[in-house]
């Protein structure tokens, strides 16, 4: 059996809380670099967290870049950075709107972006993390659904586009058990009886995925409760 790829220096969008937090501590748990890019690290005290808003796309690039150049290259990039704000289409201002975009997918794309050119020397890989609301639509959550869908179309595209140079493997989890749903109106919060799956679980599929031996690549991976109504 071939041995399992080791993690080297990964850098993790959103890295700062919920899954982007728990997917820095399970690199670093299984003995990885993990370099914290996320709007506000100032609850970070670790020298590997960096200030960074991924729908200013061009700087995200030039950031990511300036990282992989800083600590001697790249090994993978993880794009859990991610926003939300439920409304109608006729609820949400423009701004809003287009910020959901702005981070879930453009800044998806910039990270990666920036992180190529490094992941090709490298032979490395990226995950990026859609959601179940990339396999089914949802009212009130146009932004959300276009974001997801575009980050999974991005994905597939991309793995086609690289094969043999990188890996690419797309995360689709269902709701977690982090803050993501706080400050949003009471309905669109889960309920008492909501099944979430924990972070660390999806967590752990992204070290797996990152860790497979060179020339196996898993693509995507749904991580979604026993009894989760957004698949199949």
């Amino acid at each position: 059996m071939p041995d399992t790829r080791q993690l080297g220096t990964v850098i993790v969008t959103g890295g700062a809380s919920g899954l982007g937090a728990a997917v820095a501590a399970a690199v670093r748990a299984a003995g990885g670099t993990a370099l914290v890019l996320d709007l506000d690290v100032s609850a970070l005290t670790d020298e590997h967290a960096f200030a960074c808003d991924v729908s200013d796309t061009r700087a995200t690039e030039a950031l990511v870049d300036e990282l992989a150049t800083r600590f001697g290259g790249l090994d993978a990039v993880v794009t859990a950075a991610g926003v939300d704000r439920p409304a109608p289409l006729d609820g949400i201002s423009g701004t809003d709107w287009e910020r959901i975009v702005g981070v879930n997918l453009l800044g998806t794309v910039a990270a990666v972006r920036g992180a190529l050119p490094h992941l090709k020397a490298s032979h490395g890989r990226v995950v990026t993390i859609a959601s179940s609301l990339a396999l089914r639509a949802l009212g009130d959550a146009t932004a959300y659904c276009a974001s997801k869908f575009g980050v999974l179309g991005f994905s597939r595209s991309l793995a086609a586009e690289t094969k043999g140079q990188l890996g690419v493997t797309t995360i689709i989890p269902a709701g977690m058990n982090t803050r993501f749903f706080d400050g949003r109106d009471e309905q669109y919060k889960p309920g008492a009886d909501a099944q979430l799956v924990d972070a660390s679980e999806v967590a752990d599929a992204v070290v797996f995925a990152l860790t497979r031996p060179e020339g196996v690549e898993v693509r995507e991976l749904v991580i979604a409760p026993e009894q989760e109504p957004s698949w199949p």
